[in-house]
C-alpha cells in the first residue's frame, strides 16, 4: 500500500508556472509508475502524464511541450512542472500510482492522492 499527497497548487495568472508535487510512503515507491491526472469542474477526470518506473515519460496532446513530469525515488515524490499555463488548465490535479506499469485510464491506478486545486485566471 502507498500514500500519495499532493501540495504546490495555487491560483496563478495565464502564461505562469507551477510545480506540483507528490509526496508518497513505501519502500517500493521507485518500483510504480506515477501519473498525474486533473478534473475540471464539471467534467470527468483525465490523463495528463505519466512517468515509468524507468524514468521514460508520456503526456496528453494539450500539456506536450508545456509540462514536465519527473521523479526523485531517493525522496519518493514526484513532481509535475507546469509552464505557459492557460486557463483551460485550472483543475484539480491528482496523483496516482500503479504498481503493475503506467496506463492513461483512472481504474488502472489503484492509489490515489487527495488532490491540489489549480486555478489559471486570464
Amino acid at each position: 500500500q502507498v500514500q500519495l499527497v499532493e501540495s504546490g497548487g495555487g491560483l496563478v495568472q495565464a502564461g505562469g508556472s507551477l510545480r506540483l508535487s507528490c509526496a508518497g510512503s513505501g519502500r517500493t515507491f521507485s518500483r510504480y509508475a506515477m501519473a498525474w491526472f486533473r478534473q475540471a469542474p464539471g467534467k470527468e477526470r483525465e490523463f495528463v502524464a505519466f512517468i515509468r518506473s524507468s524514468g521514460t515519460t508520456e503526456y496528453t496532446d494539450s500539456v506536450e511541450g508545456r509540462f514536465t513530469i519527473s521523479r526523485d525515488n531517493a525522496k519518493n515524490t514526484v513532481y509535475l512542472q507546469m509552464n505557459s499555463l492557460k486557463t483551460e488548465d485550472t483543475a484539480v490535479y491528482y496523483c496516482a500510482a500503479n504498481p503493475s506499469g503506467v496506463a492513461t485510464t483512472t481504474p488502472s491506478y489503484p492509489y490515489w492522492g487527495q488532490g491540489t486545486r489549480v486555478t489559471v485566471s486570464s
